[in-house]
């Protein structure tokens, strides 16, 4: 019976040892294949707890945004209003909003017309739907923006390498026709061309317009898109901290005054004295 526990646990051994060596060999292979280069991490001006949006960077970026993405890509989730004293003032933004012809309706004999957009209506779409995008892109549809700095791993980094990391692929990869090398893009081979060139856009306030500094403010620009409400969140929430720590300390003195007379009082306990008879 001995002899019979001692092969089962020399197996068992045997077995444990080869599934770690197994599951060690997989996870090398694993590490070993990875085809991206991970972006480094970057210092970004609302990156602090207390810190907010560059609204000049927020300009900047959304006019690069204008004259550059928007060509293919769409912001559905952004609308004219929501740039009002982030970006531009509201008479600038009714004057870009009416250069825009949107589709309305019915009116009242049911058909759909055209207006000049407004305030209210959301960034215009470069596609009038979703086949018509596929179609003028070779089959792939161009993602909306909205969501992208928070839809991939360290969003900011992550767009920022990838709109500067363009280069000439290295020996021994080969890429299909309408595919561009980028390290930064999981399998190397993208099929959207390098959208920013050096003075590529003309700033407002005369910031040269290299490369690195178009992405970095087009990259504000889509992370402010998707958290609008980021810096109003901050002060809030540091308001509320505030108030919370001026409520722990009345609360705390409070307590400390109404237990005062019962944690500093003497109890003595004196033994009772037989009864006379």
């Amino acid at each position: 019976m001995a002899a019979r526990l001692r092969t089962v646990l020399t197996k068992g051994r045997a077995a444990a040892a080869a599934a770690t060596f197994a599951g060690t060999t997989a996870a090398s292979v694993t590490f070993m294949s990875d085809d991206v280069v991970h972006p480094s991490p970057l210092e970004w001006s609302f990156g602090g707890i207390l810190s907010s949006y560059d609204c000049a960077s927020l300009r900047r970026g959304y006019q690069v945004y204008r004259q550059v993405c928007a060509t293919c890509h769409s912001i559905e989730g952004i609308h004219y209003r929501q740039l009002v004293g982030v970006t531009h003032s509201a008479d600038q933004l009714v004057k870009m909003a009416e250069e825009v012809d949107v589709v309305d309706g019915p009116n009242d004999d049911g058909e759909m017309f055209e207006r000049p957009g407004k305030l209210s209506d959301p960034l215009p779409k470069p596609y009038a739907n979703a086949e018509t995008g596929r179609m003028a892109n070779g089959g792939a549809l161009p993602p909306d923006l909205t969501l992208m700095a928070k839809a991939r791993h360290n969003g900011p980094d992550y767009l920022f390498h990838l709109l500067t990391g363009y280069m000439e692929a290295p020996a021994g990869k080969p890429m299909m026709a309408g595919l561009y090398y980028n390290p930064y893009f999981p399998g190397g081979a993208i099929a959207m061309p390098p959208p920013l060139q050096e003075d590529g856009v003309e700033y407002e306030d005369g910031t040269p317009a290299t490369i690195s500094q178009q992405a970095k403010d087009v990259v504000e620009f889509l992370n402010w898109c998707a958290e609008p409400e980021a810096d109003e969140r901050k002060k809030q929430a540091f308001q509320y901290l505030t108030v919370l720590a001026f409520t722990c300390a009345v609360t705390g003195y409070y307590k400390r005054m109404r237990w005062s007379t019962l944690k500093t009082r003497n109890i003595s306990y004196v033994k009772s004295q037989p009864a006379l008879k």
